[in-house]
């Protein structure tokens, strides 16, 4: 059997523990948003060059 300053302290790391992994995930979510919108906005400046640009002619092979 454990004491129970032994197992008070072990508690106490088992609650630190999962508090930092808690703000991990919650950080690495938030980065993950942040790529994601990030994509999105240059996919739509490609898309709105493309649209802004006239066609160039095609040339005969």
């Amino acid at each position: 059997m454990t004491h129970p300053a032994t197992h008070l302290a072990l508690h106490a790391r088992s609650a630190d523990l999962r508090a930092r992994a808690d703000a991990h995930r919650l950080a690495s979510q938030v980065r993950r948003r942040g790529e994601l919108r990030t994509r999105l906005g240059w996919t739509l400046v490609e898309v709105g060059l493309r649209l802004a640009t006239p066609p160039r002619p095609a040339l005969a092979g």
